[in-house]
């Protein structure tokens, strides 16, 4: 066969899958549109009624049409009805009257962006974002937002299996922070191994968080410092920690002896160094929110009775007694907004 045959052999092969990955998205779509259509209304409220005291954002997984839009319960009644923003994320957070919003654009080329919104859920700029958005963060004052984006790979399933990017932007500011070249310190002893990753950052205050460090099939709680550009090791077996609203533990989700993909979500007090394994016995592949110092929100898959996919915000005492029990049907993403 000549070299110009085989050539045209791989261009009609490179078409032909083009337009079967077209079609498959089209009809995903079409599938996606008729089962919104189908389904049941959800009760909503009156947006600026439901900011006006302490309230809940998260990620709107009622099937719909306010699909993957954000929405707001307050805290006082967060199983009632929900207030629609009209933005649609993949995944956001939210303090001090502004919020990040990851959004997803998928087709036979995805885009990804990710959006600061004010008070008014209007866009009031962009965040530098590098690949399949996965997690995002704002200090408390809304001053840093932190975002985590998958380079390559699409799971945390098994560490050395994918490849993160995490940048840390001031609000406002041109210049984003790398946490990959930050130095990174594990028992002391330096790591410099190329195959270093970190996530899952939560802020203690404008210059001291707490995020996720991975090498050589390890991860392990770090406390980083953006002024020093320096991660200190903690402890092991840690991912996407969330620092509790008094500043003394950590929410996060550990591996343990599970199998890959598996995770029990635990706190760990910063004081004592103890551990509590939470109530919760599924696995949990999220970023945990804190309702309040006692009580720890999460999101879990679930499938709809129409078969569609959906989640659910669930909460669970932090100390590991109890029962967890759903929060917020059709959610994902929770922030909790106390101010």
């Amino acid at each position: 066969m000549s070299t110009r045959i085989r050539v045209a052999a791989l261009a009609a092969i490179v078409v032909l899958s083009l337009v079967a990955a077209g079609v498959y998205v089209l009809r995903v779509q079409r599938e996606q549109a008729s089962e919104a259509k189908a389904a049941p209304a959800v009760p909503v409220s009156d947006l600026t009624t439901a900011m006006a005291g302490p309230h809940l954002l998260f990620r709107n997984t009622a099937l719909g049409n306010g699909y993957g839009k954000l929405a707001v319960v307050p805290l006082s009644d967060p199983g009632g009805p929900r207030a629609l923003t009209g933005v649609s994320c993949e995944r956001a957070y939210s303090a001090a009257g502004r919020s990040v919003c990851l959004s997803a654009r998928r087709g036979i080329t995805n885009t990804y962006k990710a959006q600061v919104l004010g008070d008014d859920w209007k866009a009031v700029g962009d965040l530098p974002l590098t690949g399949l958005p996965s997690r995002v963060r704002l200090s408390r004052d809304g001053a840093l937002a932190v975002t985590t984006t998958f380079v390559y790979g699409d799971s945390y399933a098994t560490v050395g299996q994918f490849s993160t990017r995490t940048l840390v932007t001031r609000i406002g500011g041109k210049e984003s922070a790398d946490l990959e070249n930050f130095k990174l310190y594990v028992d002391g002893k330096r790591i410099t191994a190329a195959d270093r990753n970190l996530w899952g950052v939560t802020f203690a205050d404008d210059d001291t968080f707490y995020a996720t460090a991975a090498s050589g099939g390890k991860t392990w709680l770090v406390k980083g410092s953006l002024s020093g550009q320096r991660l200190d090791s903690l402890r092991t077996d840690v991912e996407c920690p969330s620092l509790s609203p008094d500043r003394t533990r950590i929410a996060f989700k550990k591996h343990g002896d599970l199998p890959n993909g598996e995770w029990r979500l635990a706190v760990y007090d910063l004081r004592t160094g103890k551990e509590t394994v939470l109530a919760e016995t599924r696995s949990v592949d999220d970023q945990a929110e804190w309702l309040d110092d006692s009580t720890v929100l999460y999101g879990l898959p679930r499938t709809s009775d129409s078969g569609a996919a959906t989640s659910d915000v669930w909460a669970a005492a932090a100390d590991g007694t109890g029962k967890p029990r759903v929060l917020v049907q059709d959610a994902w993403s929770p922030a909790v907004i106390r101010d």
